[in-house]
């Protein structure tokens, strides 16, 4: 962690929302005056997109997990040492992956592979992580230890398969088997390295359906924000004003001593009223420091 270069991560599976939460932190740093270097976990992928499928197939020939949710389709200790220079120095480097035609005219590359590494604006506040892998802790690697603040957003898994069905399914013309099996090849990578993270958070927000998800496979629509609540945990829920939030934030209540529900609709509203007070105390100690 440092004062004076705060780090702040957005940790998720890929099709839990992230992007949304995203949203949500730019609006904060529009409105609060906070310029923010954003760096983005497919950055920190190993591979690009011929030579993940190449190795796949080598995997899937010796009978190995591997997937982009483990640590051998990543560059976990590449992405540890941007987070420590950030913290000392208020620099680091990353790269865009370019993922469609749209993205990858403007370089002159081939979708499906990483631009090179470019520098952080120097005059940066604070460094914003969005990705799969934010806080994950290995026997090699410890990227939680230095993010200031840590938020976790994971809905519960059968919303998380259909999301994913039908991402994969109506933007890249994948079959449900097909999906499926990447559903099953990454779960050993699911299970011990992206679950593990949300112990780390420091806020979880976790996506439920209140209609039947029962089977992902089948389902023809995605539960939308009025048909979800959105559950909030705190890891630390000293200093949070719950009686404030449950008074601002129409239907909701708190389920336990340091959980509070709300509509999945006014999701988002909620993490305004959590998460600005939290920046701006990021901020605060920052210019303490720097003074």
């Amino acid at each position: 962690m440092s004062k004076k270069h705060p780090i702040i991560v957005v940790t998720g599976s890929s099709g839990a929302g992230t992007t949304t939460v995203k949203r949500t932190f730019d609006n904060i740093f529009r409105r609060e005056g906070v310029k923010a270097a954003v760096v983005e976990g497919d950055a920190f992928h190993r591979y690009g997109r011929v030579e993940m499928k190449a190795e796949v197939a080598k995997a899937e020939a010796e009978h190995r997990p591997f997937s982009h949710f483990g640590p051998d389709g990543n560059v976990w200790d590449e992405l540890e040492r941007q987070f420590a220079a950030f913290g000392r120095t208020g620099r680091a480097q990353t790269r865009y992956y370019l993922h469609n035609d749209n993205e990858a005219a403007p370089y002159n590359q081939p979708a499906g592979t990483f631009t090179g590494w470019i520098d952080t604006p120097a005059d940066a506040d604070l460094l914003f992580y969005e990705g799969l892998h934010g806080c994950v802790k290995t026997e090699t690697v410890d990227l939680a230890r230095h993010v200031d603040l840590k938020i976790g957003v994971v809905p519960i898994i059968n919303l998380e398969w259909i999301q994913k069905l039908h991402r994969d399914q109506k933007e890249r013309g994948y079959s449900t088997e097909a999906v499926t099996d990447t559903i099953l090849r990454r779960m050993h990578d699911y299970v011990h390295y992206v679950c593990p993270q949300f112990a780390e958070t420091d806020i979880n927000f976790q996506r439920v359906p209140v209609v039947d998800t029962s089977n992902p496979f089948i389902a023809r629509d995605i539960p939308t924000a009025g048909e979800s609540m959105t559950v909030i945990r705190f890891k630390n829920p000293r200093g949070i004003d719950f009686p404030y939030l449950l008074s601002m934030i129409d239907g909701s209540f708190m389920s336990r001593a340091n959980t509070i529900v709300v509509p999945g609709g006014k999701m988002e509203i909620a993490m305004q009223l959590i998460l600005t007070p939290m920046i701006l105390r990021l901020m605060e100690i920052r210019r303490a420091q720097l003074s």
